[in-house]
Parts: C-alpha cells; structure tokens; sequence
C-alpha cells in the first residue's frame, strides 16, 4: 500500500511555534531601536532602524524555522513516541524500500495517523519571553525619559548683569534663550546663556525672564525701534522675536529704575553657493577628432545645503565673424554627494548639437540653495568647447609672401559682448591683476574689430608707426616734404601739366583717406551710422582697458546695434558731387569780432558727498554741541550692507544718547564713523616747484 504521510505536514505545526517564540523573545529589540532613532534624528531615522530591525529579525526567524527539516521530524518522533519503534524513517523515506522495509512502514504509518502533528511543537519560552520584555520595557522607559530631559527647557541661569537697585523695585534674576534656526538649514534649536545673540538670519528667538519681585508688566525695548511686550507664564516672563535684521535691544519691566545695558541681535547671513569646475581643467577645450561625447564636472558648495536639482544651460554658436548663429537650451541635471558639496556630473552626446567646424558649445550650470523662500541662484563659469576650423593650405615661395593670414581668435562685437558679459560675472572669483588682465584683453579684441570697420570710413591703421623727419646733407639743400596734421609724409607735390586741373588737385594739395572701393559705396546716411558705431567701439575699449567692464557694456550693445543697421541697409550711394559743409559767410571776415565763437570759461563743480551725514555727524562730534544722533542712527539702519559691524555704530550712538556731554563716548562714536566715511575722489597732485630756482625763474616770467 501507498505511504500518503507528508513530511510538511508534520512540520509545519512545529516550525509555526518556533517561529512566533523567537520573535516574541527579540522583538522588544526592534522596538528598542526604533525609539532610540526617534530620540536621536526624529522619525526618517526611527523608520530606518526598525526597518533595519525588522528585516533581521524575520531573517534569523526563517533560519530558526530551516533547522526543523526532515531529520529532525524522524528524531522527534522516535524519541516522543515508543510505539513507533524507532521505524519513523520508514515512513517519510525519499527512497524505493525493499518488500519488508514496505511492510513495517505500513505498520508505523498506522499507528502515526492516530497521533496529533501539534505534539511536536514546543513548548513557548516563558522565562525567556518575559525577561526580554521587562528589559525592552525598561530600555523604552530610559530612552523617554532621557528624551524628556532633552527636550525640557533648561532652568533659568541667573543674570551676569549687577544693577543697584531699591528694594521694592524689580530686577532681573534669571534669563533663558532659546534659538529656533530655520528648517531649511537642517540646525536643531539650541540654547543660549548669553543674550548677546549671534543665529542665522531668520531664526526664532525665544526669550524666558525671571524678576524679583514680579513686576505688572515686561518687555523687550528694541533700541530705536519696536516694543515687543512680555507675557507671563509658569516659567516666568517669555516672549519671541524673528531675527531678520542687526539690532540692539534692552529688557524692560513696569517699576524698574535704570536702564540695563543694551544687548546685541546680529544675525548670519546666508552665503550663496559656490560653483567650481572640476573637469575640464581649462575653460576652453578644443574638440579632438572623432569624439563624440563631452565630460565636464561642476562641483557646489553651500554653507548649509545645496539643491540637488540644477540647471544646465548650453549655448551653441554656428558661424563666423557677425553671421553667426546662437542657440540656447536647458537641462535639469541632478547631484551627488553630501548636501553641502554636490557633484554635477554631465556626458554631452555631441551628435545633438549639430557642431560645425569653427562652432563653439558654451555649457554654464545653475545652482540654488535649499533657503526658503526665495532660494539663492548662482551661474557657475562657462565651459566652452571648440570645434577647430581646418587649417588653410600652406604655401611655399612666392605665394608663402602673399598668403593672408587671419587671427587665430578675431572676435565679433557679439562676442565681445559675450565675454564682458562673462567677465562682470566672475568678478567675485577673480583677483584684481587677473581681472584686469582679462579686461584689457577684451579691449584689445574691441580696438581691433574697430580699426576693421574703421577702414570702411578712411580710418588709419593705429599700429603704423610715424615715419622719421627727413634729413639734408650739409651740401645740398634738402628737398621739400609734405607732412599733414596727422602724420602721413606725402613726399614732394608732383608737377600738373596743366594748371588746376581737377584730378590733380588732389594729388597736389592733399590725400584720400579711405578705400576707394570701399567708402565711396557708402551713403552718407550709412557713413554716419558706421562712424557712430566706432565712436561707441572707442568708448567700450577706454573702459575696458581701464578695467570698468561695466561701463564698457552700454557701449558694445550701442555700437552692435549701429553695426546691424549698417548690415541692413539698402541704399547705394555712388556719386559724390558737391559739398556738405555750409557757406563762408563773407561780411564777418577781417573784422575782428569775437561774438557768439567764444565759449564760456570753464566752471569748478564742487564735490559732493553721497552721503553727507555720517561725514556731518564725524566734524560735529570733535566739537562740543548738540548732535543730529536720530538722523544718523536712521542712516545707520538703512546702510546695514556697507558698514562691517553696525552693531558697534548702534551702541555707541546709544551710549552716546544716555549722556550727550562725555567727551570718551564722543571719540569712541567718532572713531567707529570714520570707517563708514566716503572716501573722496583722487585729487591731482601739483608738479614740485623746482626749489628756489624754479621758483626765482617763473617771477622772472611774470
């Protein structure tokens, strides 16, 4: 007969009870970590340990449960029932049995259907059950009460501040401060013994006051400003403040005799992010041949947190000299790393971009922070990647002589837009030589695009040098030369066969200034606009070569914007007959009068001072009398940006204020103003006299 008992069967009430009592024995442990974690970092890391917790525990139960296999169900059962004699193995055995090994199995199988499969399930472990709950519990209690120690508010420290006081007028006893940072920054609330308070800008601050005796009112007297009242509580007297801008403050209660020293509210400014290029290791990067991807790294900084969504922006510019084509898009990048210093990682498939020989690929990233609201953005530094233009064909000899050569880099006036542009951005990351140096370099780029269109207008090459006056031996006398006012040796007249004719007339009397070919296709109209062009490349290349980029950028869109015009205008001017400059008037000459070409003499303007009152208040203060003290603390609020500590500026006009008449506060606010004055313009130095020569020689010449 068949043998229809199934191992499983037997097994499962056993590897049932195994499995409920090991995780009734270790799962106060789970629970454990859990509650540590909430203690610790609040819930993300309480889900994480128990989590964590949990997994191992159902892990090691599963192992507990693999040990109860069939093996053990035979020793089991041999041992718990005699009247199986000891044949149990018959029974559940994987293998073919010989006809007597057949017939016991039959017997036993019998005999073990009247058994109950439950009888093989142990025992629950009591002792051990309950002794690993007491411990959990016990371990549950510590870590609630430690965290109530945590998160009660220390008590009331005693006050540093000793005033004389009557006896039945308050005074402080006790103070507690609490700063709440905002949530962006990740900082847990803190406490403070001081109340001179230093946290980041728009923190919470949260103040607790103990008097003796009680007083009908407190509150918190802003110096120069708001009254923020106190309310009383089982503590003491509490009241909370938003830390936004620099203040001084003094606390104040009904009764109190006397001021308490004024305390100071400074709060942190968030930094923007900082953006570093880790890869390319130079900012233009020329494209090799054959590749078909592009890498580039940018590293962020934050002094909190950096966002770890940022924006990438590429920038395609197909083309050469003005017919250039630009392309702009965007692409959201995500970083890595720790949240205060993420990497942006990029692999630029080539292929979409559509490069062509002599295009550029300009890629800048954007950041943010994680402040809130308004987030910090930041451009970082563009990356630009060339695709090299084919080298011209070499020439030898003669043609070698002729052969043209261009710039290797001959810049756009849209270019040079583009990297003033750049340049004004990275100024914060540039020292001042480095700046310079790039800012003078643009300005040669901007002096040569203008000596380029200059040549459509008859302006002379700068570079040429003057040629040497010329010289006559001592023999012969020396042959007349013809020199104009601006430089240019036109030798010696040549002869006109006959007199006054007008093709020679200038050969004779003067020179052409521009390019035949060129300048006489010019309109009038179009001239002038080319020449206002180049007066405004003149004005973009003083600032630039004097390093003032800034001013130089009206200029270059001014001149660009002359330069497109002239690019599209229609008209063709090609005769040039007459002239345009207006008649002699015939009845003013040789008469000797002077009216209406006489300009008025030149008039000194007097140097004013932006800000006149901190530099009225510093002459005031070295003279005793009365001084405008709310109109400069007025200013001082309102210049908080310029000035390196306005907290010091407040407390001494506070101090000052309390007793007008004390020359040592008087200097002290002095000294602290002379920081904060404008510093006046360069003045022109006269030349040295020359001694008591010099100045017997110029009496001699008046």
């Amino acid at each position: 007969m068949s043998r229809p008992v199934a191992a499983a069967e037997w097994l499962r009430p056993a590897r049932r009870r195994a499995v409920a009592d090991h995780v009734a024995i270790w799962s106060p442990l789970a629970l454990v970590l859990g509650a540590l974690g909430w203690a610790l970092e609040g819930f993300a890391l309480a889900l994480g340990l128990f989590a964590l917790a949990a997994l191992a525990l159902a892990w090691s139960a599963k192992s507990v449960a693999a040990r109860l296999d069939r093996t053990w169900l035979v020793r089991s059962l041999n041992a718990r029932e005699a009247g199986l004699e000891d044949s149990a193995a018959l029974v559940f055995a994987a293998d073919a049995l010989t006809p007597f090994q057949q017939m016991q199995a039959d017997r036993i199988a019998a005999r073990l259907a009247t058994l109950d499969p439950e009888r093989l399930a142990d025992s629950w472990s009591q002792r051990r059950i309950a002794l690993a709950w007491a411990l959990g519990a016990a371990a549950l209690a510590a870590i609630a009460w430690w965290q109530t120690q945590q998160s009660a508010p220390p008590p009331l420290a005693p006050t540093a501040e000793a005033t004389a006081t009557p006896p039945a007028a308050p005074r402080l006893v006790g103070q507690r401060v609490r700063i709440v940072p905002p949530a962006y920054t990740g900082l847990a609330p803190s406490f403070s013994d001081s109340l001179d308070i230093r946290a980041p800008a728009g923190s919470r601050i949260e103040w607790t006051f103990g008097f003796d005796p009680a007083p009908a009112s407190a509150a918190l007297q802003l110096v120069g400003g708001q009254r923020i009242p106190l309310s009383q509580g089982d503590d003491g007297w509490s009241g909370a403040l938003r830390l936004d801008v620099p203040a001084l403050y003094r606390v104040t209660a009904a009764g109190m005799e006397g001021e308490l020293p004024a305390h100071r509210l400074e709060p942190i400014p968030d930094e923007p992010p900082q953006v570093r290029v880790v890869e390319p290791a130079s900012g233009l990067v020329t494209m090799t041949p054959g590749q078909r991807s592009w890498r580039i790294v940018f590293e962020a900084s934050d002094d909190y947190a950096v966002d770890p969504l940022a924006r990438l922006t590429l920038t395609t510019a197909i083309g050469q000299g003005e017919n250039v084509r630009f392309a702009e898009r965007s692409q959201t990048v995500r970083g890595t790393g720790d949240p205060r210093r993420r990497r942006f990682v990029i692999d630029l498939p080539l292929a979409a971009f559509g490069l062509e020989p002599g295009s550029d690929l300009v890629a800048q990233l954007t950041i943010a922070d994680t402040r809130s609201p308004s987030p910090q953005m930041v451009r970082g530094p563009g990356l630009i990647l060339r695709y090299p233009a084919p080298q011209p064909p070499q020439a030898e000899g003669l043609d070698l002589m002729a052969k043209q050569q261009m710039p290797a880099y001959f810049r756009s006036q849209r270019q040079v837009i583009i990297d003033t542009e750049a340049l004004i951005r990275q100024r914060g990351s540039l020292s001042a030589d480095e700046f310079m140096v790039r800012s003078d370099t643009i300005g040669v780029d901007q002096r040569l695009l203008r000596l380029r269109y200059g040549q459509f207008v008859g302006m002379e090459a700068e570079e040429a040098p003057r040629p040497p006056l010329p010289t006559a031996d001592k023999d012969e006398p020396a042959e007349p030369e013809h020199y104009d006012g601006d430089g240019h040796d036109h030798g010696a007249a040549p002869e006109s066969p006959i007199f006054g004719s007008l093709g020679d007339v200038t050969a004779e009397y003067g020179h052409v200034h521009d390019e035949s070919e060129a300048a006489t296709l010019l309109d009038p109209d179009t001239r002038e606009l080319l020449k206002k062009a180049l007066d405004a490349m003149w004005q973009a290349e003083v600032s630039l070569r004097t390093g003032k980029p800034e001013a130089a950028l009206p200029f270059e869109n001014t001149a660009l914007d002359y330069i497109k015009q002239v690019q599209q205008a229609s008209r063709i001017y090609l005769p040039r007959i007459g002239s345009q400059q207006p008649p002699i008037d015939m009845t003013r000459r040789l008469t000797g009068k002077r009216a209406g070409i006489v300009g008025k003499g030149a008039q000194l303007t007097p140097f004013a001072i932006d800000d006149a009152v901190p530099a009225t208040a510093w002459r005031a203060l070295a003279q005793p009398g009365a001084i405008d003290l709310a109109g400069l603390d007025q200013w001082v609020r309102a210049n908080t940006g310029r000035i390196r500590d306005p907290l010091s500026v407040l407390a001494a006009i506070d101090r000052l204020r309390a007793a007008p008449q004390s020359r040592a506060l008087r200097e002290k606010l002095r000294g602290a103003l002379w920081t904060v004055l404008t510093r006046p313009p360069t003045t022109v130095h006269r030349r040295p006299d020359g001694g008591t020569l010099g100045r017997r020689y110029t009496e001699g010449l008046r």
